[in-house]
């Protein structure tokens, strides 16, 4: 009894150490964003006057209205068309036992061990012979392709869990294969589809590398990519430059919070489903 008691206080110390050094790098990104413009303040010294301006400053200064807009764009460009190629896909090949669905599968599964870096020079080159170079369909397409081994992974291990006797129950009522796909397994995997949807938008509204490559207007990019001008115009200028930085990472922030519970389900649904 005694030692389970000191096993659980260790463990919620753990907890709250590991959460303190999580959100020292806010805190301070706080703090200092409250400082006098074109000052350099020191760790968390809390300023004697607020700045508060200089989160609307650094609003205006990097027109995050367009970002925004630019991010929401790119966004509603990745995530819908990710959703519904990796559904169809994970639903042929762990559902409908297609034939060479192992050989697909072990494709999609490689694909996981290619990285973003890996294959930056000849995706440049392939995205300018395209003619869609500094547009945003330089970063919506290559992530669709480049998300999409992931999203089928992920949507196969839900429809290879599915009994087999309701699509034959389908079947029998006169189903064809799109109706059994549409009207009883879509249904069916809106928790698989709605937390592979809420990784997709974090993962895409995050990217920078591909922005920064791809698209030279900064306009055009992702908020996250837009952030590598901002900091060149107003590198020298540390509050200024943090509070744009907590502009950028607040949508990302305010999403995860609404969407804690579903973020925390996808990521063991991920882990649990084989």
């Amino acid at each position: 009894m005694i030692f389970a008691r000191r096993e659980a206080w260790t463990g919620r110390v753990l907890l709250v150490l590991l959460m303190a050094v999580t959100l020292m790098p806010f805190v301070s990104l706080f703090v200092t964003a409250l400082h006098p413009s074109g000052t350099y303040p020191l760790g968390l010294d809390w300023p004697s006057d607020p700045q508060w301006g200089n989160f609307a400053d650094a609003f205006t200064a990097a027109r995050m209205g367009e970002l925004l807009k630019s991010s929401a764009l790119i966004v509603l460009g990745v995530v819908p068309i990710s959703l519904v190629v990796a559904t169809m896909a994970g639903f042929a090949i762990g559902h409908l036992r297609m034939a060479g669905r192992q050989i697909a599968f072990l494709a999609f599964v490689l694909g996981l061990t290619l990285p973003f870096e890996g294959i930056i020079t000849p995706l440049y080159y392939l995205v300018r012979d395209m003619g869609i170079l500094n547009t945003r369909w330089a970063i919506i397409l290559p992530l669709v392709g480049l998300f999409m081994p992931f999203s089928v992974f992920w949507m196969r291990a839900h429809f290879v869990n599915m009994p087999e006797e309701l699509s034959e129950s389908a079947r029998m009522d006169g189903a064809n294969v799109w109706q059994l796909f549409w009207k009883v397994h879509v249904p069916l995997a809106v928790p698989a589809t709605s937390s592979l949807a809420i990784l997709l938008f974090l993962w895409t509204w995050n990217q920078f590398l591909l922005a920064i490559v791809l698209v030279d207007d900064p306009l055009n990019r992702t908020m996250s990519g837009a952030l590598g001008a901002f900091q060149g115009q107003w590198g020298t200028n540390i509050p200024l430059l943090c509070a744009g930085s907590l502009l950028i990472l607040g949508p990302t922030l305010v999403i995860f919070l609404i969407f804690q519970r579903r973020f925390v389900t996808a990521l063991l649904q991920g882990s649990l489903k084989g």
